[in-house]
């Protein structure tokens, strides 16, 4: 059994999985858009190409991600993303590519459980964690 988190975008799908893929070295292995569904859709007018579903490989992980419907801000809440390094230097490299434009909530720091540990949210609202037990 796996569990993948599915991410809904609402309209900035295809630039958050390109920041994704530059600050973490993501891999896009699937990507369809909204007019290439195989079955008819009721699409808002300018929505063709949003992204009706996406794989994104980060790791050993997948992410799914869609546009949805478009229809409405983006807000995630109650949930973190997290990444754990295998060193304190690649850590601080994600820290800082997952913030650019993004805002801290604890820095990237020592703690009494890891050599590093901090959290954020990117740019487009997404909490993350990370760590290097």
């Amino acid at each position: 059994m796996k569990v993948e988190p599915y991410l809904f975008f609402n309209g900035c799908c295809e630039e958050a999985l390109g920041f994704y893929v530059k600050a973490l070295g993501a891999e896009i292995t699937f990507l369809m858009r909204m007019k290439e569904s195989p079955e008819p859709m009721e699409l808002p007018p300018g929505s063709e190409d949003k992204v009706m579903h996406a794989n994104l490989r980060i790791g050993d992980s997948t992410l799914m991600a869609s546009d949805g419907m478009c229809a409405a801000p983006t807000t995630f809440s109650g949930f973190s993303l997290s990444l754990a390094a295998a060193t304190p230097e690649q850590a601080a490299a994600w820290f800082a590519a997952l913030g650019a434009g993004g805002k801290v909530e604890m820095p990237l720091q020592k703690t009494f459980w890891a050599q590093s540990f901090g959290m954020l949210n990117d740019r487009f609202g997404v909490s993350w964690m990370v760590i290097c037990e």
